[in-house]
């Protein structure tokens, strides 16, 4: 059952939870996991990819596409459905292996009929316009049965409505739903073709639906089905006329059949998971959580483009505005870059695409180079507002600094394309305009920087951390970090092309003039000023002044708070005073520059910060998991990486800041829950040159197996107590080094090499 998530009876208060936890998707579009009879009071979204639209004043955000799964079910007049009928089983169903979503519920009617409902859906990975479903009835007696479906086009919005100029329409067996977008005219066409052998229809047109109306005389016993094929288009995906793709899509689903393309589905899931799949020894229920929270970073993850990421909540919903975070660098990244590196690129070709927005924000704030947006959405200019969350208690909107202050994104996005480089060793990305942005990440900072002549020394001041609670603090030790390590990579990236790429460089030159700055960064790197451990007790200060502030429990914090709502951070948030953190900036910090600090600091700050972290964030509780595990805490770690790997099947998370809602999945968790295991208790670190593998298996735990990646070499690693075997795939052309318990190990094609540790 480790493949299988699943809920055995309906519940009205887990509509919402449940429409995240079984989300299904393909990186083009996600389906929440909501009942077929479910409209937008329920939450029902089809959610796309980098499409956006901003209406009036309020926040722009993603466009769910008008619903072509819509079905209501009558038996004798009577609804069907578990918001108001009499419903004896229900069963929701998600199988994470073959990415299908089920349903299964029996009604009963006032007089005692008894009816079954079944239902099957998925999202295609060859066809990733095409969502499909087998719908399927059966009743106890002789009754008469009504079925509407087609396409509802009164769609969930947060801050829409975002579709304009509706068309519905039949053509060719089809239904049709064509609109426009609010605000850059973007075309929205979905198409829906049925194949039924039963029952009557007609066509129902109403203001915002058109549905077919089938009806029937069932009898007793005989199972009633149909199968739908539903096409998504839009504007963005360069079709000359997307009403005729989508007619075109649904017209080769016909033809190859719901079996024959469930079948392919089932095998590209197949090969996905070939893979990325981590199997877990002893411990059955960590297992799914790890497998699912695999399951939520592959079904929202871009593979059709170099345009598109992955937003802060995924594709379930249009929370966050839909917007792509430093999540996505630093969270979700290593996943794909250790076991599916093209994704990874793509990801990364986003922020090459988006370079342009980040141009303009930095010239906004009156600095050079580019200064990422801290929610980018498709152009990459920032959809951060200045008033992002509202005081509980005033019911007025409160300014917050994320936008202005967040300057470790740029860093961000330059640190994970360097990393890209060092794991894959593919140069490709930095002349695709990775080098690029790396430089103009840098330029921002120069042009950001203090230079503090009284200590010699740059510095970053007015910012704000990964710690939101903490705004506008001086040298956060993070950030400073994220910025030694941007300006190490420019300089490491000008040489490489210089010397081996001199056209591309000369090119590059002409375009943004930067070589006048590369003795400027050369300087800022030798004397940025980067927070050290204290002499006596290791602690590495989280920004200027930290130490003074109120050093209180995180039991005492709480029992300060008058509304569960309430914010903690901002201008007069019941943390901003005091050492409580959101998140560990200084954890964050070891956990990616692990190799710069001795196993004595990283235990010290570990242990100085653990207490005081609130764990505000989802992001929180991974980066815990992943020191605990380096430093010997595996009791720990474990506890933090089952927090992490189980927020999405619980539900067990942050709903509100003040008064906005921030639910939806958590595919930076998910990310970070792949990384507690492989870079956490199996201790992997793959560096540009070798591979170091220095396990630490929670207890029960009896051994992991998985895949790795490593400049395109593939390599399968399993750990037990106490010993690892590496297999290194017979199509590597490269010979791999290891280092595992202190001993290198040389692994060529075909190699299986065993070494014990203690």
């Amino acid at each position: 059952m480790e493949w299988i998530v699943k809920d055995e009876k309906f519940h009205k208060n887990k509509i919402e939870h449940n429409g995240n936890k079984y989300l299904i998707g393909n990186g083009y579009m996600g389906y929440r996991g909501t009942m077929e009879e479910y409209t937008k009071d329920q939450l029902v979204a089809c959610n796309l990819s980098n499409v956006y639209d901003k209406v009036g004043n309020k926040w722009r955000e993603p466009v769910n596409a008008p619903n072509g799964l819509i079905t209501r079910l009558y038996c004798n007049g009577e609804p069907m459905s578990v918001l108001s009928g009499e419903v004896l089983e229900h069963e929701q169903v998600l199988d994470i292996k073959n990415v299908v979503h089920k349903r299964h519920t029996i009604f009963t009617t006032s007089k005692g009929a008894r009816v079954e409902v079944n239902s099957e859906r998925f999202l295609s990975l060859s066809n990733i316009h095409l969502l499909c479903m087998k719908y399927s009835l059966r009743v106890s007696e002789p009754c008469s049965i009504v079925l509407e479906t087609g396409i509802d086009a009164d769609v969930w919005d947060i801050n829409g409505p975002h579709l304009e100029e509706l068309t519905l329409r039949v053509e060719s067996d089809n239904l049709l739903a064509e609109a426009v977008t609010h605000e850059k005219r973007y075309e929205v066409v979905v198409a829906e073709r049925i194949e039924r052998t039963f029952g009557e229809e007609t066509i129902e047109r109403q203001q915002n639906s058109i549905l077919r109306k089938i009806s029937v005389k069932a009898e007793a016993g005989i199972e009633y089905s149909f199968v739908k094929y539903v096409s998504v288009f839009t504007a963005q995906d360069e079709e000359k006329d997307c009403s005729e793709a989508a007619l075109r899509s649904n017209a080769v689903a016909v033809e190859k059949g719901y079996d024959q393309l469930f079948s392919d589905n089932k095998e590209l899931w197949r090969q996905r998971w070939e893979k990325a799949d981590v199997v877990i020894e002893g411990d059955d229920y960590a297992q799914l959580a790890l497998r699912y929270s695999m399951y939520h970073l592959m079904i929202i993850a871009p593979t059709h483009t170099g345009r598109a990421s992955i937003p802060a909540r995924g594709l379930s919903g249009q929370v966050y505005k839909g917007a792509i975070f430093w999540d996505t660098e630093i969270f979700m990244l290593p996943f794909f870059l250790h076991t599916n590196p093209q994704i990874a690129k793509n990801l990364l070709k986003y922020r090459c695409n988006t370079l342009d927005g980040a141009r303009r924000k930095a010239s906004e704030y009156g600095y050079r180079g580019a200064f990422y947006a801290w929610e980018s959405q498709d152009s990459g200019d920032d959809a951060c507002t200045y008033f992002n969350v509202t005081d509980v208690f005033t019911g007025r909107p409160m300014r917050t600094y994320f936008r202005d202050k967040q300057i470790h994104i740029s860093a961000d996005v330059a640190y994970a394309i360097w990393q890209y480089y060092l794991m894959t060793g593919d140069e490709s990305l930095l002349l695709e305009g990775g080098a690029e942005v790396i430089i103009e990440c840098a330029r921002f900072f120069y042009s950001y920087a203090y230079f503090n002549m009284g200590k010699n020394r740059y510095e970053l001041l007015d910012v704000t951390g990964p710690d939101e609670y903490h705004e506008r603090v001086n040298n956060n030790a993070y950030t400073n970090a994220m910025v030694r390590c941007t300006l190490e990579a420019v300089m490491k990236v000008i040489d490489l092309l210089r010397t081996k790429y001199k056209k591309e460089y000369d090119e590059l030159e002409e375009k943004i003039y930067f070589e006048d700055d590369i003795d400027k960064l050369k300087d800022m790197l030798k004397r940025l000023y980067v927070p050290e451990p204290d002499a006596s007790t290791g602690i590495i200060e989280q920004f200027d002044g930290y130490k003074r502030l109120e050093d209180i429990t995180l039991k005492e914090l709480k029992s300060r708070i008058l509304n569960p709502n309430e914010y903690l951070g901002g201008g007069n948030g019941l943390a901003t005073a005091t050492k409580v953190l959101k998140q560990a900036d200084v954890v964050l910090m070891l956990n990616l520059f692990k190799d710069r600090y001795s196993m004595e600091i990283k235990k010290a700050n570990w242990e100085y910060y653990e207490p005081i972290t609130e764990h505000g964030s989802s992001l929180s509780a991974c980066v815990y998991a992943l020191l605990a595990a380096e430093i010997g805490k595996v009791d720990w770690a474990y506890k933090y990486f089952m927090k992490t790997a189980t927020i999405d099947l619980t539900g067990d998370s942050k709903q509100y800041v003040g008064t906005l809602y921030i639910g939806g999945t958590h595919p930076a968790s998910n990310g970070g829950a792949w990384m507690a295991v492989i870079l956490g208790f199996a201790g992997v670190n793959a560096s540009q040159d070798v591979i170091t593998i220095n396990p630490r298996l929670p207890e029960k735990w009896e051994s992991i197996k998985f895949k790795l990646v490593h400049e395109g070499q593939k390599f399968e690693v399993k750990i037990t107590k106490d010993a690892v075997v590496i297999k290194a795939d017979n199509s590597n052309s490269m010979e791999e080094t290891f280092i595992i318990a202190n001993e290198k190990i040389m692994c060529r094609s075909g190699d299986i090499k065993e070494i014990r540790y203690q």
